[in-house]
C-alpha cells in the first residue's frame, strides 16, 4: 500500500464522507473510491460499509486503522525530519500559547530564530481546558499561559506580558454605558464563565476570581469549553467575562465592548515548561524573553 493511498484510507476512516475525503485531499471522490476498492482486493474484505445514507468502517477497517495510524503518523514525522535536515533545520520547537499575542512577541521569535537557525519555531493556540496536558504529553515543548502557575512537575520561567483587565460585554448590556467598571460587578450576579474541574481551581481564581475585592462571592458560573463560546455567550448578553486588554485589539467585535477594569491587578502571561524535561531549546527561548524584558501593554 503505498503512502498516498494510506493516507486516503485514514482520512476517509476519520471523514466516513467520500466528498469530504477528496476535498481535503484535493483529489475526485472517484479517485478515493478507486483507492479504497483497490485496498480492500489487496487484503481480501471489506473496509468501508456503504450505503446511501452513511459510510461506516467495518471491523477488519477498524482494525487497519488502528494499525496504520501510529506507523503513518511516525512515517510523516520521519519524512518531515529528512527534509528539515535537507534544509539545515535538525530540531523543532512548539509553543503553545493561550492568549492570542503572538504578533506582540514577535521580537522574542525574531531573536530565538536568529540565535537559533537550526531550530524550526512552531507557534500554535492552546485552550484553557485541561491547559498543561499538552505539556504534559509532550506535544509542545513550552505553554504562555496566564500566572500563578503553581503544578509541581511544572517550571514557571519568565514574565513575557503583562496587561490590564477589561470586562467584555454585549453591546447592548447595561453596563456596556459605563466607561470604567469594578471589580465588584462581579459580585452583583452577572454570570460569568467556568471551565472548572478541567483546570486548577487556583487557577481560575486567578483569571475570574471566586470573589470580590469586598469579599463578595461570585457563584453565578456557566460551564464553558472554549473562547469563541464566551464570545458567543457574551455578545448575547448571557455573561460578562474580565479578559485581557489584547483582546480588544485582536478579537474587535461589532456586537460586544470592552470596558477597563480600573481596580483589577494586571494579567501576567509566564513561558511554563516540564521541569523533567531536557529541551535545551526550551531554555534558549527562555533566555531570549530575560534578555528583551517582559512586553508591557
Amino acid at each position: 500500500m503505498e503512502l498516498r493511498d494510506i493516507e486516503i484510507f485514514l482520512t476517509l476512516a476519520e471523514e466516513l464522507h467520500f466528498g469530504r475525503t477528496a476535498a481535503r485531499l484535493h483529489v475526485t471522490p472517484a479517485r478515493v473510491s478507486q483507492a479504497i476498492k483497490q485496498q480492500e482486493r489487496r487484503i481480501g474484505g471489506a473496509l468501508f460499509e456503504r450505503s446511501s445514507r452513511a459510510v461506516t468502517l467495518t471491523p477488519l477497517g477498524t482494525l487497519l486503522r488502528a494499525d496504520l495510524e501510529p506507523v503513518y503518523r511516525e512515517l510523516r514525522r520521519s519524512l518531515q525530519r529528512a527534509r528539515m535536515a535537507a534544509q539545515g533545520v535538525t530540531a523543532t520547537l512548539r509553543v503553545g500559547m493561550i492568549p492570542d499575542i503572538a504578533h506582540d512577541l514577535r521580537p522574542a521569535w525574531e531573536a530565538f530564530r536568529a540565535r537559533h537557525p537550526e531550530c524550526r519555531l512552531q507557534l500554535g493556540h492552546s485552550g484553557f481546558v485541561e491547559p498543561f496536558k499538552s505539556l504534559r504529553d509532550g506535544e509542545i515543548g513550552a505553554l504562555i499561559a496566564w500566572l500563578p502557575v503553581e503544578e509541581p512537575d511544572l517550571t514557571v520561567g519568565p514574565v513575557v506580558y503583562t496587561e490590564p483587565r477589561v470586562l467584555t460585554v454585549a453591546v447592548d448590556h447595561p453596563l456596556a454605558e459605563r466607561g470604567t467598571v469594578s471589580m465588584e460587578v462581579f459580585g452583583d450576579d452577572h454570570p460569568v464563565a467556568t471551565a472548572l474541574p478541567y483546570l486548577p481551581d487556583y487557577w481560575e481564581d486567578a483569571f475570574n476570581p471566586f470573589t470580590t475585592g469586598s469579599g463578595r462571592p461570585v457563584d453565578n458560573r456557566i460551564h464553558v469549553a472554549n473562547y469563541e463560546q464566551i464570545q458567543r455567550l457574551v455578545a448575547t448578553g448571557q455573561m460578562i467575562h474580565p479578559i485581557g486588554a489584547h483582546a480588544s485589539r485582536y478579537f474587535q467585535r461589532p456586537d460586544v465592548v470592552y470596558l477597563p477594569i480600573h481596580d483589577a491587578p494586571a494579567f501576567r502571561w509566564g513561558l511554563i515548561w516540564r521541569t523533567d524535561g531536557d529541551n535545551r531549546y526550551v531554555h534558549a527561548l527562555a533566555r531570549v524573553f530575560r534578555d528583551l524584558g517582559t512586553h508591557v501593554l
